[in-house]
């Protein structure tokens, strides 16, 4: 039989009973079901199991009879081609119905079975322009055991419906049995519904949702185990977990919610927001709430089967000194308001917020589930019982939190997506969920921020377990003690070189106790502050030694320091003696009169004073005084006062890092160290005196060999160094320059590994990953000043040799977390560190806190800063000692799963660039000080991968007087131009490197000349920056004496020069007339930056700027 296109739709529009636009959630799950259409989402499943004689039949007839009692089961959805897509009723439908027997199959297996069922059904789904939207499965597992999968969508009902249907299922069940008529009363359709939700106040929600949603202008954050990169490799994958309260614990509760007029879908919310503030570390959080959306004033509202449900935001302060019953009371209010406007729809909610657009509200939804059950359920048929009822479904959110009361017990059920969390984690927060409705129950008189977030057993493994680091080490001795024990063992093993010098331990000691015993005579004695400003050297080791033998504390001093700073310094910390050298002192003549050096009583010249130095005792100083509690140095780092601050270590803590250090990462009487730390950074202290307290040898290099790529790696291959620590910036210029990792150049000594210790600042996994392709280990290393140097230490796992995608291998038998390279690991030897929210309440594994280290490596304090000291070194109360203190880093971080930390940056303004800690804070106040600035802030960018930068903006006070006086503009023009010309060397004899000369280039800090190595790191960035671009035509305004002119244009096809200095230009020529060849594409003119005459358009592929922008 054929039937025309003509008849078809005449038979379909016979078959429809009404037509109705759709509800806002309806709108919304049409949405996402189309926009996803293979995720599974809104599909949900009802599991009934049943006992008894079952009349499949009848029963069959009885789900039948339901949808031609319920319209909105027979509903189908249709958009396409339409402004508004419509649901739409048909009269009549069909229920897809099947019938399974699994009776042979073990229990196991049925399980198995099952699982496997749910998921092929979900991955089939429904066609929304097909009614019904729903189907049957019966499944027989014994003899009078069944199994009901009723699968439906979403859109249709909500979870009050199910009662309801089921209730009318069984009614018409059991009159099918008895042969009788069912006659049930009658119920409203849901377009009555529809029709209800057109007559509301549309203007009156928004202004509601537009100021309940004011000022929250970043979503929630979850706690997410997967990066968004690793989360696009794989599609979405929901998983359930669940726990249940015991019925003690939840008639608390119920009694709790009689007393003060609350619900219980309130304690629940009340819970999920204070765990979501907890994760987040934010007082105010929002999350989605279900909301039932069926009206009061709508009659047989509470009877009407279809989707009245609506997800709408809920925003929570939490104050943690707030007492819980009255927060309750105002949340519980907060819930009524919602109720008004509950037919609101999320998406236009969303509009009136001030989250970007693109952003979701939230990430996270709570439904509490309470449906019209009651007991007539079980007394139904006396041949047939309901054994268990069960449900599975799935959202569009990444975390649903699902929550019902069933006989008196509290249940709670968390869907997430797998792509996002680790099974794990979703246990734990289920645990600390119940964790915190279990304190609401036993004890409601508290604060908010005093609610337990995690259980006893959980709070010793954080707290205990994991900073269980007893180790025993001298504590009786000091560091320079320890280094004479050494000298007995190996007099005549080798312990410093320096270029061609060097001194065995005997020699080393012999030298350090002559300075030592002259620094005695000028009065040094414990506690005694010494100041040492002298160039890397052999020197510089003896200097330092001495002091520690003296008794007396160094005070660092980097020659390279502007000369404000070594004055602050030398003023702040009154050291009473300054060890440096006449040459340094007296290196340029005409800044003598101004040098702070110059001003110190009692100055110790290491080169002039060396004949009276060399006079004296080289015998050990059994008896001076100097105990483990004493001074050893103190270091000046960052402050955010504009001035630097004086970090007090004593010997204990230095001794206690050392002994650890020599275990892990470790090091042994085989390995020579190369150190290139300045020794005003702390962790110089390890380059320095970990290889003599074990036989080791220390190569020390000169500052600009440490800041030059190409020479750093010549000494590095060169040395047969075992061992370098290093900032991250200094591995990556090594790599830069072609560095593939060290190995020893004697073939007649057995090859040793090398190892790499990065610390300093946060590593970079792109680094990481150079390091470890080539190295046998790489260590990373954290730890602030405070603490002693480094706090915890994290050996990297090697890649294997087949593994192209860059996979770990397992280290101990566990294979590596995810965030392995980014992880500082654990503490060291004698060191607690702590992970704490902003009530110093332990943060759960996975949740960022701030980090808090205490334990033998704490420093005394900030040097004349009692205050200060009293704010960053606060009372530890998880310790024993009732004077215990640990130290407020100001760093988050949080806990890896296997009890590494993982590091995630600074809470404050202070950052660290190239191993520096910075307090940006110090910087505007310095830059504040200028009468033209009338604003600033600093911050740190880092535009490429591993080159991070200080980036200064400015809102200057008035506008500059130049701008509207070109007479006074071209003044100020005429004066940079004579200045410029001034500085231009153009003498051979005053130049090493004709093509290389840098001596136009001048600190803005003190006007002195910056050292040419580092001239030579800089040119040597912007030059493989520029050529990793192949220009074939370059114009480099402000090109100067052509440091970068000479480097990148034999490598093009045209290269223009211009600069605002003649005497700069014709340098430049000069040196192309040596070599025309070689530089015959390259043309110069003398001209102002902005002059852009002559110059036509698109003319070059390059135009640099590196010069001049300092100026702009």
């Amino acid at each position: 039989m054929v039937i025309s296109q003509k008849s078809q739709k005449s038979q379909t529009n016979k078959n429809i009973e009404s037509l109705c636009p759709l509800s806002p959630m309806q709108e919304g799950m049409l949405f996402h079901t189309l926009y996803a259409p293979n995720s599974g989402v809104y599909i949900e499943h009802v599991l009934l199991t049943f006992t008894g004689d079952l009349n499949v039949n009848a029963f069959k007839q009885s789900w039948q009879q339901v949808i031609q009692r319920h319209g909105v089961l027979r509903t189908m959805f249709v958009w396409e081609g339409r402004k508004q897509p419509l649901q739409v009723v048909r009269k009549q439908v069909d229920l897809p119905w099947s019938y399974l027997d699994w009776q042979e199959f073990s229990s196991t297996e049925q399980q198995q079975k099952l699982e496997a069922f749910l998921r092929e059904d979900r991955d089939k789904g429904f066609q929304l322009n097909q009614a019904p939207l729903m189907r049957c499965t019966l499944i027989k597992l014994g003899n009078q055991t069944y199994k009901l999968i009723w699968s439906f969508h979403h859109i249709l009902i909500d979870g009050w419906c199910s009662p309801i249907i089921i209730k009318d299922i069984l009614s018409y069940y059991e009159s099918f049995n008895q042969g009788k008529r069912c006659n049930l009363p009658s119920v409203r359709p849901y377009q009555d519904y529809i029709l209800w939700l057109q007559q509301q106040n549309k203007a009156e929600a928004e202004e509601f949702w537009r100021q309940s949603l004011q000022g929250f202008t970043n979503p929630t954050p979850l706690v997410v185990d997967k990066t968004q990169k690793q989360r696009r490799q794989h599609s979405s994958s929901y998983q359930e977990e669940r726990f249940t309260l015991g019925q003690t614990t939840t008639k608390a509760l119920q009694s709790l919610v009689r007393e003060h007029r609350l619900t219980m879908a309130t304690l629940v919310q009340a819970a999920w927001a204070l765990l979501l503030s907890r994760y987040s570390g934010e007082s105010e959080v929002l999350f989605g709430v279900a909301v039932s959306g069926r009206p009061g004033n709508l009659l047989g509202v509470e009877k009407m089967v279809g989707l009245f449900v609506n997800t709408l935001p809920l925003r929570v302060q939490v104050p943690s000194q707030a007492q819980l019953i009255p927060w309750l009371q105002q949340l519980n209010q907060k819930q009524l308001e919602l109720q008004e406007y509950s037919y609101s729809h999320l998406v236009e909610i969303q509009q009136l917020s001030e989250i970007p657009a693109g952003v979701p509200l939230f990430e996270s939804f709570l439904a509490f589930e309470n449906y019209p059950i009651d007991s007539s359920w079980e007394d139904w048929s006396s041949n047939l019982k309901i054994a268990e009822i069960g449900s599975f479904s799935q959202t569009n959110y990444p975390l649903s939190v699902l929550a019902a009361v069933m006989n008196d017990i509290l249940g709670v059920k968390i869907i997430y997506d797998a792509n996002y969390f680790e099974a794990d984690t979703i246990a734990r927060m289920l645990r600390h969920l119940e964790t915190l409705l279990e304190a609401m129950a036993t004890n409601p008189n508290i604060e908010l921020g005093q609610l337990p977030l995690m259980k006893d057993a959980e709070l010793e493994q954080i707290l205990v377990e994991w900073n269980n680091t007893k180790t025993d080490y001298p504590k009786d001795k000091c560091i320079h003690q320890l280094f004479e024990e050494q000298v007995e063992k190996t007099p005549d093993a080798i312990a410093v070189v320096f270029e061609e010098q060097s001194l065995t331990y005997s020699q080393l000691n012999r030298q350090a106790n002559q300075l030592a015993h002259y620094l005695q005579k000028l009065g040094v004695v414990p506690e005694t502050l010494v100041g040492i400003c002298v160039e890397r050297s052999i020197e510089m080791v003896v200097g330092l030694l001495a002091i520690l033998k003296a008794g007396g504390a160094y005070v660092p001093l980097d020659p390279n320091y502007p000369q404000e700073r070594i004055s602050y310094i030398l003023a702040d910390s009154q050291a009473s003696v300054l060890l440096t050298t006449e040459k340094l002192v007296n290196k340029e003549e005409h800044l003598a009169p101004r040098n702070p050096l110059f001003y110190k009583e009692q100055v110790i010249y290491l080169d002039a004073d060396r004949g009276k130095i060399y006079q004296e005792n080289d015998t050990d100083i059994t008896e001076s005084g100097v105990r483990p509690d004493n001074q050893a140095y103190v270091i000046y780092t960052s402050g955010s006062t504009g001035k630097p601050k004086g970090v007090q270590i004593n010997h204990r803590s230095l001794t206690n890092f050392l002994k650890s250090m020599s275990q892990i990462p470790g090091i042994t009487d085989s390995d020579k160290l190369l150190a290139v730390t300045t020794i005003c950074f702390d962790i110089a202290a390890l380059e320095l005196y970990l290889p003599l307290i074990v036989g080791a040898a220390i190569v020390i290099v000169t500052r600009e060999v440490a800041s030059d790529g190409r020479q750093l790696l010549s000494t590095l291959e060169n040395s047969g160094a075992t061992v370098m620590q290093a900032t991250p910036a200094t591995w990556q210029m090594l790599l830069s320059t072609g560095w593939q990792g060290n190995y020893q150049k004697s073939s007649s000594t057995p090859q040793k590994k090398f190892k790499v210790l990065c610390g300093g600042e946060a590593l970079p996994e792109k680094l990481a990953n150079q390091l470890l392709e080539t190295q046998a280990e790489v260590w990373n290393m954290y730890g602030p000043t405070e603490t002693t140097i480094w706090s915890s230490v994290n050996k990297l796992e090697s890649l294997t040799k087949s593994d192209k995608n860059g996979s770990y291998q397992q280290v101990n038998g566990k294979k590596p977390s995810i965030q392995s390279i980014q992880s500082i690991g654990k503490p060291i030897s004698n060191t607690q560190m702590y992970i704490l929210d902003s009530n110093l309440q332990p943060v759960p594994i996975g949740v960022t806190g701030e980090l808090y280290i205490g334990g033998e490596g704490l420093a005394r304090g900030y040097l004349n800063q009692p205050k200060l000291t009293k704010e960053k070194f606060i009372p530890n109360p998880f310790r024993e000692q009732g004077n215990a203190l640990f130290y407020k880093t100001g760093d988050l971080a949080r806990y890896l799963p296997d009890g590494q930390i993982e590091y995630l940056g600074r809470i404050d303004n202070q950052v660290k660039i190239r191993g520096y800690r910075i307090e940006t804070q110090e910087i505007e106040t310095v830059l504040a000080q200028n009468t033209t600035v009338q604003e600033t802030v600093v911050v740190a960018r880092e535009d490429n991968p591993g080159d991070k930068r200080l980036v200064a903006y400015i809102v200057p006070e008035t506008e500059i007087a130049a701008s509207s006086n070109p007479e006074l503009s071209n003044t100020q023009l005429s004066s940079w131009q004579d200045i410029f010309n001034q500085q231009v060397e153009t003498r051979d004899s005053n130049i090493a490197d004709s093509l290389f000369n840098a001596s136009i280039w001048r600190s803005s800090y003190d006007n002195e000349a910056i050292p040419e190595s580092q001239m030579r790191v800089w040119a040597e960035n912007i030059v493989s920056q520029v050529l990793a671009h192949k220009p074939q035509k370059v114009w480099e305004v402000g090109c100067g004496t052509g440091m970068l002119l000479f480097k990148i244009a034999p490598h093009t096809e045209s290269y223009y020069g211009t600069d605002i200095s003649n005497v700069s230009l014709e340098y430049i020529k000069k040196q192309i007339e040596q070599q025309p060849d070689k530089y015959a594409q390259v043309t110069l003119a003398q001209k102002q930056a902005d002059d852009m005459d002559e110059i036509a358009e698109n003319s070059f592929d390059i135009i640099l700027l590196s010069s001049i922008v300092q100026y702009f």
